[in-house]
């Protein structure tokens, strides 16, 4: 592999999506692959203090104010983070991104899908992941798995994360090629297994 990859992890709160891109990072480093490992909202710079207002401020946010601080991340992060170190020919993993999004603030909150996919475009260049594993997890338990101490966002509700939920499934129902459902109720070890052979399909 002579060029870079950008491969984003989704799912809902609990998917177990982190344990995954760290699991993935291992394999791919022993393969002697180069690889960052980034985060949205949150990476390093500006991006952290975003990410404290996102999760952790405990005023109100409008739905509105909330999808536009997420974009202020993304271009942040792909301006500074994400294009630099893929053009260097290193595969970035990336927990969330443009998909998340979609998933939280249109289909989640409510706001107009479109208009949220043409910020997004704005905010990223209109450069597309080259691979997004969405984990797929039913509601119950992965609030369970997030347990009591939950941040801004975890807070939401049930109903919430049911439409995010299906919101995740819609977008990979529209671009099957880039993103992969992964049943994420089994064995991390299986999961990972999963994740390797969609992997090595692309390197």
């Amino acid at each position: 592999m002579n060029k870079g990859l950008f491969i984003t992890f989704e799912g809902a709160d609990g998917c177990g999506k982190t344990t995954q891109l760290m699991k993935l990072a291992k394999y791919l480093t022993e393969k002697n692959f180069e690889v960052v490992i980034t985060r949205e909202p949150g990476a390093k710079g500006l991006g952290e203090k975003l990410r404290e207002i996102l999760l952790n401020y405990d005023g109100e946010v409008s739905s509105q104010a909330e999808a536009f601080l997420f974009l202020a991340d993304r271009a942040q992060h792909m301006d500074v983070i994400v294009k630099p170190t893929v053009n260097a020919g290193k595969i970035v993993l990336c927990d969330r991104h443009t998909d998340s999004s979609v998933a939280y603030q249109g289909y989640g909150r409510g706001l107009d899908i479109e208009r949220i996919n043409m910020l997004n475009d704005i905010a990223t260049g209109g450069r597309k992941p080259d691979l997004t594993f969405v984990f797929d997890v039913d509601v119950e338990t992965s609030m369970a798995r997030v347990g009591k101490e939950k941040d801004r966002m975890e807070s939401a509700g049930m109903e919430f994360f049911d439409r995010v939920r299906n919101g995740y499934l819609k977008i990979a129902e529209k671009e099957p090629c880039r993103v992969k459902v992964i049943d994420a109720t089994r064995s991390i070890d299986d999961i990972h297994k999963n994740v390797v052979a969609e992997i090595t399909a692309i390197i």
